[in-house]
């Protein structure tokens, strides 16, 4: 039963319907019923993780995310955490984060994965860490792609947007693709690459259906004729960001030279 699982459910939706959120789900039946699943999500909002949690929920499943240790250090986290087989990734133990994840996995349960391992600010998709395939091909999961379009509205990674996190009334989308199967001897990168094309289709069609995307807006594509950057302008700020990021935690931790090896 998972009692603080079910306390955040009941709090998930009770949010969901103070914001007025206008949530559509289609793919859901994609979601195996039963098994573990690599659920691959695009990463455009600090928020995307809801809308996709909840569609996971519609098909009679539970998802645990792979998210930042540095949640641990807040008592009410880590107690949530440690409730809710929720997989923390400490930078400098990136290996265990790994097969923590993969453990989860084997255990028959669904763990989220951001491929792309930051929010995007062009809002398209970045290249691909190759960590779902990896996951996938250890534990024998099949990944499930799947995409979330209008959470960024709310809360997102630019100064151009405000957040609007109260009762919006916003429209979000969440489609759930057909399950990529990763064979054991498969090539982590071609399978990157085949889930990066799947997540890109899919992502077209969300956009194609979604409604109207005003020219100019903070929160539509340059390829759509809104304002946020393009790809290529997307990664020189994102670059000078991980650049000004790095310099503080080698100033923090002069001693650290690990990586991150769960979304590598």
């Amino acid at each position: 039963m998972e009692p603080v699982y079910r306390s955040l459910e009941i709090i998930a939706h009770s949010l969901v319907r103070a914001q007025g959120l206008k949530l559509t789900f289609s793919g859901v039946e994609n979601i195996p019923k039963t098994g573990g699943v690599v659920l691959a999500v695009n990463h455009t909002s600090y928020v995307d993780f809801l809308p996709a949690a909840l569609g996971v929920y519609r098909a009679g499943r539970r998802t645990r995310y792979m998210i930042k240790s540095e949640v641990m250090d807040i008592a009410i986290m880590r107690f949530l955490v440690n409730h809710t087989k929720t997989v923390p990734v400490d930078r400098s133990k990136g290996g265990e984060a790994y097969q923590q994840a993969v453990e989860r996995l084997r255990e028959g349960l669904v763990v989220a994965v951001y491929p792309e391992s930051t929010i995007s600010r062009s809002f398209e998709l970045k290249e691909f860490k190759t960590g779902a395939a990896r996951m996938a091909k250890e534990s024998g999961a099949p990944i499930v792609p799947s995409i979330v379009w209008g959470a960024h509205r709310q809360w997102t990674k630019t100064e151009a947007g405000t957040r609007n996190i109260g009762r919006s009334k916003l429209p979000v989308s969440v489609r759930y693709g057909p399950p990529i199967s990763v064979a054991p001897d498969a090539d982590p990168d071609e399978t990157t690459v085949r889930l990066r094309t799947a997540m890109t289709e899919l992502l077209h069609q969300v956009q194609d259906e979604y409604g109207d995307h005003p020219a100019g807006e903070f929160w539509v594509p340059a390829r759509l004729g809104g304002s946020a950057p393009t790809p290529e302008a997307a990664a020189v700020i994102e670059d000078e960001e991980a650049a000004r990021k790095a310099e503080a935690r080698a100033a923090r931790h002069p001693d650290d030279h690990t990586g991150h090896e769960a979304g590598r």
